[in-house]
């Protein structure tokens, strides 16, 4: 074959899935070790008007530590609008006194899983993030950028994904009643920016340069080599006429 596949990226300014209805798909998965699992609860608002408390679907609640903790892993879809989600102990029946927001976030994702090797971008970018040594009764605000991201294969299937940028903070806020009531929220915004990935067969001319180079190159080195051989013969013959005389 005289041409081989390569993956070109590029950016432009449009809605790249536009047959998602306007939503986008988010995976969340956080542990929150000194937080029992009746307290923990997902909260989602946005600047459509949506405001849910304790949300529930595709997703569960798993104790940790005999029950002293618990880890919230959830699927869930937020509209293509500012906005936030938050996890909180706002949805609890009674509220804690002192709740402990230490966490670590195991994952953050948006749209499809790219596993495509070589495209290594933010795509949990939050991963790993710990949280462990933080004031108990901190509130955390990880302010997120949400990239659109394509990735089209050599078919020309389309896989839709979202990276993402972020910067964080933390403070202790307080109800009008004085008490704490901390939260983990996760403010986004989504970029006017889309990356796109392109697995395209490389054009002929471009590999005939590359082969022309790899083959310059040998002659080059070859070539150096060769002198240095020569050098070092002449040289060599010199040392034994000297020694002879």
């Amino acid at each position: 074959k005289f041409t081989r596949w390569e993956r070109v990226n590029e950016l432009y300014v449009d809605d790249p899935d536009k047959d998602s209805g306007g939503k986008i798909d988010v995976s969340l998965n956080i542990s929150l070790p000194n937080l029992h699992c009746e307290l923990v609860g997902l909260d989602i608002q946005d600047e459509m008007g949506r405001h849910e408390v304790g949300h529930i679907d595709n997703s569960m609640k798993i104790p940790l530590n005999n029950g002293v903790g618990c880890r919230f892993e959830g699927q869930f879809s937020i509209n293509k609008v500012p906005g936030n989600f938050h996890v909180s102990t706002h949805s609890a029946t009674a509220q804690p006194q002192n709740p402990d927001m230490t966490h670590i976030i195991h994952k953050l994702s948006f749209g499809d899983t790219l596993q495509v090797q070589n495209v290594h971008g933010a795509f949990n970018a939050l991963g790993g993030a710990d949280r462990l040594t933080s004031n108990p009764l901190a509130s955390h605000d990880y302010i997120l950028k949400i990239v659109p991201t394509v990735y089209e294969d050599k078919s020309g299937k389309q896989r839709y994904s979202y990276q993402y940028t972020v910067a964080n903070k933390e403070y202790v806020a307080y109800s009008h009643t004085g008490r704490i009531i901390p939260a983990i929220w996760f403010r986004y915004d989504l970029s006017p920016i889309t990356v796109k990935y392109t697995e395209r067969r490389q054009p002929l001319y471009r590999f005939i340069t590359t082969i022309c180079a790899i083959i310059g190159g040998t002659f080059t080195v070859a070539g150096i080599l060769d002198s240095c051989i020569f050098t070092a013969s002449e040289a060599w013959k010199k040392i034994q006429l000297g020694k002879i005389h």
